[in-house]
């Protein structure tokens, strides 16, 4: 068998850790939110997990993407491409990691939470990587349920029954990766046509792609606002999320007035940059808003 000499850098590259940063963070809010308590160790290993169970999933990802992360630019230095991890490594490594993450939060956390962790490896890893990304323009849209699930499997963690606000939280996220992934897709569109991946913005066109992004940002952003009308959050949530969600949608009319080939890219690249930081923000006054009514029933 053919050995690398990757470095832990390099194997944590492969767990792709920005994504891997915002799984844990939504996983968490899922978690505190929560109406059942748990104990702050059994969280800690809960929260352990799931970042695993992503970090492997993101492995084998990019263990079946080699061949194509060897031709786009974006992704020519990964670790596989790069020759610093065989394959065989990576498709053992990430196994490894997603059996054991799985295999530690049933037995140590609940069996509810690993099935759910265990749908959400499988979904991205086999339906969005292996079977939808090469296929369909599609890919992003549905694929973007396994990166919307962190939070439900944060919830159940706790033991807690799969109600409405769970399924918020991953309704938030699952229509906020189209918008997000394809603002990257405009400018990245010549390099997936290069290795025949279907992205929209080289199938159906940016002028297409413009149009469903403002769509979906509207749509997204009203669903980020039923919280609050289903009494899951107070006004402490709304007002900053409100604004948020009018900046989101303004950079995405931006991006549909654009005409020049240089402004769609700029306000592709504005769109992108900011979508990280909306989501983030957006379950960052979640948790203010469970802290301040705590702090309000004089619950902390």
């Amino acid at each position: 068998m053919e050995y690398s000499s990757g470095s832990v850098q390099d194997y944590y590259a492969l767990m792709k850790p920005r994504v891997m940063s915002l799984v844990i963070f939504t996983s968490l809010v899922g978690l505190i939110l929560s109406p059942s308590n748990m104990h702050p160790f059994l969280a800690i290993i809960s929260i352990c997990c799931i970042a695993i169970g992503a970090g492997g999933s993101g492995v084998l990802n990019m263990w079946y993407d080699a061949d194509i992360d060897s031709v786009m630019k974006r992704t020519i230095g990964r670790p596989i491409p790069s020759g610093n991890i065989t394959r065989s490594e990576a498709l053992t490594y990430g196994l490894v990691m997603s059996f054991g993450s799985i295999f530690v939060m049933g037995v140590l956390i609940n069996w509810a939470a690993a099935i759910f962790l265990a749908f959400t490896i499988f979904f991205y890893a086999v339906v969005y990587t292996m079977w939808l990304k090469r296929r369909t323009t599609q890919n992003i849209v549905i694929g973007g349920a396994a990166g919307a699930f962190p939070p439900v499997i944060g919830w159940l963690s706790t033991s807690a029954s799969l109600t409405i606000e769970p399924l918020l939280l991953f309704l938030i996220i699952f229509l906020w990766t189209p918008p997000h992934f394809w603002a990257l897709a405009i400018l990245t569109s010549n390099e997936y046509q290069k290795v025949s991946i279907p992205m929209m913005p080289n199938i159906a066109g940016s002028e297409s792609t413009i149009k469903q992004i403002l769509l979906y940002s509207v749509i997204m952003s009203a669903a980020a606002l039923l919280p609050y009308y289903l009494a899951m959050v107070t006004v402490i949530y709304l007002f900053p999320v409100c604004i948020l969600s009018a900046i989101f949608i303004g950079f995405s009319v931006q991006l549909y007035r654009a005409k020049t080939k240089e402004k769609i890219e700029n306000y592709s690249k504005r769109l992108f940059v900011y979508s990280i930081l909306y989501l983030f923000l957006v379950f960052t006054f979640f948790l203010i808003d469970y802290l301040y009514i705590k702090y309000k029933w004089g619950l902390i």
